[in-house]
């Protein structure tokens, strides 16, 4: 009877431990599933990020276009001016030969005055014509940018 309690005893011992062993496998399989769910989650994670950083990329070219949009329609409302010059600075050579072909000290001096100004304005349209060429540049640049913009939104 003592060798057989003596077995039942170690057969009891056995299936404690294996009980044990069990509970314990249970556990790490679910922490092995609860790691495999956070490497997911921190896979997922990973690609918001780059997508995040990606998109304020592009925010920032398409706040960049935008500046260049804006100064490319201020350059187009120069080169107007500009135009609008150009022409002025003809009117001011004809008034400037007026100058040497009139012949009353009244009329000369009028011609003279108003020849002046317009100098002074051809001399500003020259300014006007300098930034509308740089206008056109950066008119050319906000084209390419929103070529950019385009491509990279599709």
């Amino acid at each position: 009877m003592y060798e057989h309690t003596h077995i039942q005893c170690n057969t009891a011992t056995h299936c404690n431990t294996m009980q044990h062993a069990a509970t314990r496998c249970n556990t790490l399989q679910h922490t092995a599933a609860h790691c495999s769910t956070l490497q997911h989650t921190a896979t997922h994670c990973n690609i918001l990020q780059h997508t995040a950083a990606h998109c304020s990329t592009l925010q920032h070219t398409a706040t960049h276009c935008n500046t260049l949009r804006h100064a490319a329609t201020h350059c187009n409302i120069l080169q107007h001016t500009a135009t609008h010059c150009n022409t002025l600075q003809h009117t001011a050579t004809y008034y400037s030969t007026l100058q040497h072909t009139a012949t009353r000290w009244n009329m000369l001096e009028h011609t003279v005055t108003h020849c002046n100004t317009l100098q002074h304005t051809a001399t500003h349209c020259n300014t006007l014509q300098h930034t509308a060429t740089h206008c056109n540049k950066l008119q050319h640049t906000a084209t390419h940018y929103n070529t950019l913009q385009h491509t990279a939104t599709h």
